[in-house]
């Protein structure tokens, strides 16, 4: 068991000696009041807990000062990190969808997949989710470059119709940005 040590009472007394040389030192590193208070109190509650640490007969100062730095540079790292803002703003435009939305689409998407006749559902997996060309999925089919233009606007037409989709603008997150980038959001009329 480990033995439990008493306080020196002539610690407290001599960290409280320091508080004013503590103050001017935490001014001069943060350049405010305000977080000057708050470092000196961060370093006087880290001294205390680690009293047992000090080696008496040395400069308490000295070793007050050192923690000092050292807290005020971790923190600075950390600051250096954080986005500043106040008024939430940054906070507000941050925005995710919710990732459950994305597995109940994704079922509803093969539920609609598996109603398309075999040709277009295979015409529409080769240019929509393969990202082939319709060159190459004429080629693979054995079809023109019209017949499959023709299947993929047809199939990508039911699938809407099945998903009870109107429009592009009712997709979210990267469809919108392959739609804005030039990419086909509703299909390609042969």
């Amino acid at each position: 068991m480990e033995e439990i040590q008493r306080p020196d009472p002539g610690f407290k007394s001599a960290l409280l000696a320091e508080i004013s040389q503590l103050r001017f030192f935490a001014l001069s590193l943060t350049g405010h009041h305000d977080r000057a208070d708050d470092l000196v109190q961060e370093t006087l509650i880290k001294a205390w807990a680690a009293q047992h640490r000090f080696t008496p007969g040395s400069s308490l100062r000295a070793w007050l000062f050192t923690i000092m730095r050292n807290t005020f540079y971790s923190d600075y790292r950390k600051l250096r990190r954080e986005v500043q803002d106040r008024d939430g703003d940054s906070a507000a435009r941050l925005f995710a969808n919710p990732e459950q939305n994305g597995h109940l689409d994704l079922d509803d998407l093969k539920i609609a997949l598996a109603k398309l006749p075999e040709d277009q559902r295979v015409a529409v997996l080769l240019v929509g989710a393969s990202g082939l060309s319709y060159e190459e999925a004429a080629q693979i089919c054995g079809c023109a470059l019209g017949t499959i233009k023709s299947r993929v606007n047809r199939a990508r037409q039911k699938l809407m119709a099945h998903l009870a989709i109107e429009s592009a603008a009712e997709f979210g997150g990267e469809f919108l940005a392959i739609a804005g980038s030039g990419g086909s959001a509703s299909g390609e009329a042969a």
